[in-house]
């Protein structure tokens, strides 16, 4: 498979890690929307939302949860963050492997420009 966030997760691309276990990936955005950006990605090829079925429920909500737990380790919590998926392109989906964006570090525009 050919896919930027396969490698990524794989370690074949390099990134700057913040969290991994045997389920998902996260590191920093290289084009930060936001002073705090970063993605979490599962291990797991899952083109886009769509994609996802039941199946895939727990390991939804674990990339949600560990978005807020992250947050709350790096100060953001209080004041707040954004977690998004982007689903194809009129959404702005650019990798073809779900990501969840957690953004966060100043006020957030909504709806974003």
């Amino acid at each position: 498979m050919d896919c930027l966030f396969c490698k990524i997760a794989v370690g074949e691309i390099p990134s700057n890690k913040v969290y991994e276990d045997d389920q998902v990936y996260a590191f920093h955005d290289i084009n930060p929307g936001a002073p705090t950006h970063f993605l979490i990605i599962p291990k797991q090829h899952i083109a886009t939302l769509n994609d996802a079925g039941t199946e895939h429920q727990a390991l939804l909500g674990h990339m949600q949860l560990l978005a807020s737990k992250l947050c709350k380790e790096m100060g953001l919590a209080e004041e707040g963050y954004r977690t998004v998926f982007n689903c194809n392109k009129q959404a702005g989906q650019t990798v073809f492997h779900i990501h969840l964006h957690v953004l966060g570090g100043r006020a957030l525009r909504w709806p974003p420009g």
